[in-house]
Protein backbone atom coordinates (compact mmCIF):
# COMPACT_ATOMS: atom_id res chain seq x y z
CA UNK A 1 0.00 0.00 0.00
CA UNK A 2 1.28 3.63 -0.67
CA UNK A 3 1.80 5.31 2.66
CA UNK A 4 -0.51 8.51 2.56
CA UNK A 5 1.50 9.73 6.10
CA UNK A 6 5.12 8.92 6.49
CA UNK A 7 6.56 8.34 9.72
CA UNK A 8 3.23 9.64 11.73
CA UNK A 9 3.55 10.44 15.59
CA UNK A 10 0.34 11.29 16.44
CA UNK A 11 -0.87 10.93 20.69
CA UNK A 12 -3.88 9.84 19.78
CA UNK A 13 -4.48 8.31 23.50
CA UNK A 14 -3.48 11.95 24.73
CA UNK A 15 -6.76 13.39 23.24
CA UNK A 16 -9.01 10.33 24.55
CA UNK A 17 -10.65 12.91 27.08
CA UNK A 18 -12.09 14.91 24.15
CA UNK A 19 -12.96 11.98 22.55
CA UNK A 20 -15.10 10.46 25.30
CA UNK A 21 -16.89 13.13 25.54
CA UNK A 22 -17.65 12.95 21.64
CA UNK A 23 -18.41 9.70 21.99
CA UNK A 24 -21.00 10.21 24.79
CA UNK A 25 -22.89 12.69 23.40
CA UNK A 26 -23.01 10.56 19.69
CA UNK A 27 -23.98 7.71 21.94
CA UNK A 28 -26.91 9.34 23.97
CA UNK A 29 -28.33 10.48 20.66
CA UNK A 30 -28.29 6.99 20.04
CA UNK A 31 -29.89 6.04 23.18
CA UNK A 32 -32.96 8.69 22.74
CA UNK A 33 -33.52 7.16 19.32
CA UNK A 34 -34.23 3.70 20.56
CA UNK A 35 -36.32 4.55 22.99
CA UNK A 36 -38.51 7.03 20.73
CA UNK A 37 -38.00 3.64 18.41
CA UNK A 38 -39.20 1.81 20.70
CA UNK A 39 -42.60 3.92 21.94
CA UNK A 40 -43.35 4.88 18.01
CA UNK A 41 -42.44 8.32 18.21
CA UNK A 42 -39.73 8.53 15.69
CA UNK A 43 -40.38 8.92 11.84
CA UNK A 44 -40.52 5.14 11.26
CA UNK A 45 -41.18 3.72 7.45
CA UNK A 46 -43.76 1.72 6.54
CA UNK A 47 -42.03 -1.57 7.98
CA UNK A 48 -41.77 -0.60 11.09
CA UNK A 49 -45.19 1.77 11.58
CA UNK A 50 -47.25 -0.23 9.37
CA UNK A 51 -49.09 1.14 6.46
CA UNK A 52 -48.99 0.87 2.67
CA UNK A 53 -46.35 1.39 -0.12
CA UNK A 54 -47.65 1.46 -3.36
CA UNK A 55 -45.43 1.74 -6.65
CA UNK A 56 -46.89 3.94 -9.37
CA UNK A 57 -45.97 3.97 -13.06
CA UNK A 58 -47.00 6.53 -15.41
CA UNK A 59 -46.23 6.69 -19.01
CA UNK A 60 -44.63 10.03 -18.85
CA UNK A 61 -42.77 11.52 -15.97
CA UNK A 62 -45.38 13.60 -13.28
CA UNK A 63 -43.70 16.16 -10.95
CA UNK A 64 -43.63 14.93 -7.36
CA UNK A 65 -44.89 18.36 -6.65
CA UNK A 66 -48.10 17.76 -8.39
CA UNK A 67 -48.52 14.00 -7.31
CA UNK A 68 -48.12 15.19 -3.03
CA UNK A 69 -50.81 18.27 -3.67
CA UNK A 70 -53.20 15.96 -5.70
CA UNK A 71 -52.96 13.22 -3.20
CA UNK A 72 -53.48 15.93 -0.38
CA UNK A 73 -56.49 17.22 -1.81
CA UNK A 74 -58.02 13.98 -2.65
CA UNK A 75 -57.77 13.17 0.94
CA UNK A 76 -54.17 11.44 2.28
CA UNK A 77 -52.38 12.15 5.32
CA UNK A 78 -49.27 11.04 6.27
CA UNK A 79 -47.49 9.99 3.28
CA UNK A 80 -43.91 9.98 1.61
CA UNK A 81 -43.06 10.03 -1.80
CA UNK A 82 -40.02 9.36 -3.21
CA UNK A 83 -39.48 9.73 -7.22
CA UNK A 84 -38.02 7.29 -9.42
CA UNK A 85 -37.70 9.78 -12.76
CA UNK A 86 -35.12 7.26 -14.67
CA UNK A 87 -38.22 4.94 -14.77
CA UNK A 88 -40.99 7.35 -14.39
CA UNK A 89 -42.52 5.56 -11.25
CA UNK A 90 -43.48 7.36 -7.77
CA UNK A 91 -42.90 5.58 -4.48
CA UNK A 92 -46.15 6.36 -2.14
CA UNK A 93 -45.89 5.18 1.36
CA UNK A 94 -48.98 6.07 3.39
CA UNK A 95 -48.66 5.34 7.18
CA UNK A 96 -52.23 3.91 7.77
CA UNK A 97 -54.10 2.35 10.83
CA UNK A 98 -54.89 -1.34 10.84
CA UNK A 99 -58.29 -0.73 9.42
CA UNK A 100 -57.40 1.75 6.99
CA UNK A 101 -54.92 -0.10 5.28
CA UNK A 102 -56.78 -1.92 2.38
CA UNK A 103 -58.73 1.60 1.37
CA UNK A 104 -55.13 3.67 1.71
CA UNK A 105 -54.14 1.43 -2.09
CA UNK A 106 -57.91 2.22 -3.55
CA UNK A 107 -57.70 5.45 -2.66
CA UNK A 108 -54.19 6.34 -4.33
CA UNK A 109 -55.45 4.61 -6.82
CA UNK A 110 -58.61 6.83 -7.48
CA UNK A 111 -56.75 10.37 -7.06
CA UNK A 112 -53.89 9.48 -9.26
CA UNK A 113 -56.71 7.87 -12.37
CA UNK A 114 -58.50 11.41 -11.84
CA UNK A 115 -56.01 13.36 -11.45
CA UNK A 116 -53.48 11.84 -14.09
CA UNK A 117 -55.86 10.32 -16.88
CA UNK A 118 -53.68 11.21 -19.53
CA UNK A 119 -50.28 10.06 -17.80
CA UNK A 120 -51.75 6.44 -17.35
CA UNK A 121 -51.09 5.43 -13.67
CA UNK A 122 -50.85 2.17 -13.46
CA UNK A 123 -49.82 0.37 -10.27
CA UNK A 124 -46.39 -1.77 -10.52
CA UNK A 125 -46.48 -3.24 -6.72
CA UNK A 126 -48.20 -2.86 -3.52
CA UNK A 127 -47.12 -3.83 -0.09
CA UNK A 128 -49.47 -3.98 2.90
CA UNK A 129 -47.89 -4.10 6.29
CA UNK A 130 -50.38 -4.06 9.41
CA UNK A 131 -49.36 -2.26 12.95
CA UNK A 132 -49.13 -5.25 14.47
CA UNK A 133 -46.26 -6.92 11.82
CA UNK A 134 -44.52 -3.19 12.32
CA UNK A 135 -43.94 -3.68 15.75
CA UNK A 136 -42.94 -7.53 14.95
CA UNK A 137 -40.34 -6.26 12.62
CA UNK A 138 -38.90 -3.48 15.19
CA UNK A 139 -38.54 -5.96 18.01
CA UNK A 140 -37.00 -7.97 15.78
CA UNK A 141 -34.61 -5.36 14.42
CA UNK A 142 -33.54 -4.48 17.65
CA UNK A 143 -32.78 -7.92 18.21
CA UNK A 144 -30.78 -8.28 14.98
CA UNK A 145 -28.11 -5.59 15.86
CA UNK A 146 -28.25 -7.02 19.86
CA UNK A 147 -27.50 -10.35 18.26
CA UNK A 148 -24.83 -9.11 15.72
CA UNK A 149 -22.81 -7.54 18.16
CA UNK A 150 -22.62 -10.16 20.68
CA UNK A 151 -21.45 -12.24 18.14
CA UNK A 152 -18.63 -9.62 17.31
CA UNK A 153 -17.60 -9.71 21.66
CA UNK A 154 -17.70 -13.40 21.42
CA UNK A 155 -15.29 -13.64 18.06
CA UNK A 156 -12.96 -10.99 19.13
CA UNK A 157 -12.60 -12.51 22.77
CA UNK A 158 -11.88 -15.93 21.06
CA UNK A 159 -9.42 -14.25 18.53
CA UNK A 160 -7.35 -12.06 20.85
CA UNK A 161 -8.57 -11.84 24.52
CA UNK A 162 -11.76 -10.80 26.68
CA UNK A 163 -10.73 -7.44 26.87
CA UNK A 164 -10.18 -6.92 22.90
CA UNK A 165 -13.88 -8.05 22.66
CA UNK A 166 -15.08 -5.86 25.36
CA UNK A 167 -13.24 -2.94 23.31
CA UNK A 168 -14.62 -3.85 19.98
CA UNK A 169 -18.60 -4.50 21.23
CA UNK A 170 -18.48 -1.33 22.67
CA UNK A 171 -17.33 0.69 19.71
CA UNK A 172 -19.60 -1.24 17.41
CA UNK A 173 -22.77 -0.59 19.77
CA UNK A 174 -21.34 3.44 19.49
CA UNK A 175 -21.10 3.46 16.16
CA UNK A 176 -25.23 1.84 15.66
CA UNK A 177 -26.04 4.18 18.35
CA UNK A 178 -24.01 7.12 16.44
CA UNK A 179 -25.64 6.53 12.73
CA UNK A 180 -29.24 5.89 14.50
CA UNK A 181 -29.26 8.75 16.47
CA UNK A 182 -28.09 11.32 13.51
CA UNK A 183 -30.59 9.81 11.89
CA UNK A 184 -33.33 10.29 14.56
CA UNK A 185 -31.86 13.96 14.55
CA UNK A 186 -32.31 14.41 10.59
CA UNK A 187 -35.54 13.25 11.30
CA UNK A 188 -35.07 10.41 8.83
CA UNK A 189 -37.04 7.48 8.36
CA UNK A 190 -36.10 4.47 10.21
CA UNK A 191 -36.87 1.19 8.21
CA UNK A 192 -35.19 -2.06 7.40
CA UNK A 193 -32.96 -0.17 4.93
CA UNK A 194 -31.62 1.50 7.63
CA UNK A 195 -31.54 -1.76 9.81
CA UNK A 196 -29.46 -3.30 6.32
CA UNK A 197 -27.10 -0.57 6.61
CA UNK A 198 -26.68 -0.48 10.73
CA UNK A 199 -25.29 -4.21 10.78
CA UNK A 200 -23.09 -3.69 7.57
CA UNK A 201 -21.68 -0.56 9.60
CA UNK A 202 -21.20 -2.90 12.32
CA UNK A 203 -18.93 -5.44 9.91
CA UNK A 204 -16.96 -2.50 8.33
CA UNK A 205 -16.56 -0.95 12.15
CA UNK A 206 -14.95 -4.60 12.90
CA UNK A 207 -12.94 -4.89 10.62
CA UNK A 208 -11.22 -1.74 11.18
CA UNK A 209 -10.93 -2.32 14.68
CA UNK A 210 -9.52 -5.72 14.37
CA UNK A 211 -6.76 -4.23 12.07
CA UNK A 212 -5.72 -1.90 14.82
CA UNK A 213 -6.23 -4.49 17.47
CA UNK A 214 -3.88 -6.98 15.77
CA UNK A 215 -1.02 -4.31 15.83
CA UNK A 216 -1.77 -3.24 19.51
CA UNK A 217 -1.24 -7.39 20.90
CA UNK A 218 2.12 -7.27 18.44
CA UNK A 219 3.53 -4.55 19.82
CA UNK A 220 2.53 -4.98 23.64
CA UNK A 221 4.44 -8.32 23.20
CA UNK A 222 7.24 -6.42 21.53
CA UNK A 223 7.41 -3.12 23.79
CA UNK A 224 7.37 -4.97 27.39
CA UNK A 225 8.75 -1.82 29.20
CA UNK A 226 7.15 0.95 27.14
CA UNK A 227 4.06 2.57 28.90
CA UNK A 228 1.10 0.98 27.49
CA UNK A 229 -0.30 4.63 26.20
CA UNK A 230 2.90 4.51 23.62
CA UNK A 231 2.74 1.18 22.79
CA UNK A 232 -1.58 1.53 21.47
CA UNK A 233 -0.19 5.15 20.13
CA UNK A 234 2.93 3.22 17.91
CA UNK A 235 0.33 0.55 16.90
CA UNK A 236 -2.48 2.94 15.48
CA UNK A 237 0.20 5.26 13.81
CA UNK A 238 1.49 2.32 12.37
CA UNK A 239 -1.69 1.42 10.50
CA UNK A 240 -2.43 4.86 9.90
CA UNK A 241 -1.66 4.79 6.24
CA UNK A 242 -3.57 1.30 5.68
CA UNK A 243 -7.01 2.72 7.93
CA UNK A 244 -7.24 5.88 5.93
CA UNK A 245 -6.37 4.03 2.49
CA UNK A 246 -9.32 1.79 3.49
CA UNK A 247 -11.83 4.74 4.24
CA UNK A 248 -11.50 6.73 1.86
CA UNK A 249 -11.84 3.89 -0.65
CA UNK A 250 -15.24 3.10 1.19
CA UNK A 251 -16.42 6.60 1.84
CA UNK A 252 -15.89 7.64 -1.94
CA UNK A 253 -17.92 3.99 -3.24
CA UNK A 254 -20.58 5.27 -0.63
CA UNK A 255 -20.74 8.57 -1.91
CA UNK A 256 -20.70 7.69 -5.31
CA UNK A 257 -24.02 5.54 -4.38
CA UNK A 258 -25.49 8.82 -2.34
CA UNK A 259 -25.20 11.22 -5.95
CA UNK A 260 -25.80 8.35 -8.22
CA UNK A 261 -27.26 5.60 -6.78
CA UNK A 262 -31.04 7.07 -6.75
CA UNK A 263 -33.54 7.47 -4.34
CA UNK A 264 -34.03 4.18 -3.36
CA UNK A 265 -30.87 3.85 -1.76
CA UNK A 266 -30.10 7.53 -0.74
CA UNK A 267 -30.26 6.97 2.99
CA UNK A 268 -28.90 3.65 2.67
CA UNK A 269 -25.93 5.76 0.83
CA UNK A 270 -26.20 8.40 4.06
CA UNK A 271 -25.56 5.95 6.63
CA UNK A 272 -22.56 4.23 4.80
CA UNK A 273 -21.38 7.69 4.94
CA UNK A 274 -21.68 8.57 8.15
CA UNK A 275 -20.06 4.90 9.45
CA UNK A 276 -17.45 4.77 7.79
CA UNK A 277 -16.45 8.10 9.33
CA UNK A 278 -17.53 6.94 12.76
CA UNK A 279 -16.47 3.60 12.28
CA UNK A 280 -13.22 4.77 11.93
CA UNK A 281 -13.32 7.22 14.84
CA UNK A 282 -14.24 4.73 16.43
CA UNK A 283 -11.53 2.03 15.98
CA UNK A 284 -8.72 4.92 17.22
CA UNK A 285 -10.81 6.66 19.91
CA UNK A 286 -12.74 4.50 21.70
CA UNK A 287 -12.08 0.61 20.91
CA UNK A 288 -8.30 1.10 21.86
CA UNK A 289 -8.34 3.42 25.04
CA UNK A 290 -11.16 1.13 26.24
CA UNK A 291 -8.53 -1.60 25.86
CA UNK A 292 -5.73 0.26 28.10
CA UNK A 293 -8.38 1.03 30.80
CA UNK A 294 -9.56 -2.80 30.98
CA UNK A 295 -5.44 -3.48 31.03
CA UNK A 296 -4.80 -1.41 33.64
CA UNK A 297 -7.24 -2.34 36.19
CA UNK A 298 -6.40 -6.07 35.35
CA UNK A 299 -2.84 -4.58 36.12
CA UNK A 300 -3.93 -3.12 39.32
CA UNK A 301 -6.08 -6.40 40.22
CA UNK A 302 -2.67 -8.18 39.80
CA UNK A 303 -0.38 -6.39 41.80
CA UNK A 304 -3.21 -6.36 44.11
CA UNK A 305 -3.29 -9.97 44.70
CA UNK A 306 0.55 -10.09 44.72
CA UNK A 307 0.45 -7.92 47.92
Amino acid sequence: MIELIKNPNVDFMGKKAYAFTISGILALLGIIAVIQIALGNANLGVDFAGGTAVQIKFARTVPLHEVRVALEQGGLKDFDLQDLPSENKILIRAKRQEEQIGGASELITQILSQKFSDKKPVIDSTTEIGPKVGSKLRQDAMWAVIVATLGILVYIAWRFQFRFGVGATIATFHDVLAVLGIFYVLHKEINLILLSALLTIAGYSLTDTVVVFDRIRENLKRYLKEPVDTVVNRSINEVLSRTIVTSLTVFFSSLALFLFGGEVIHDFALAMLLGVIVGTYSSVFVASPIVILLRRNSSRRLAAAKK
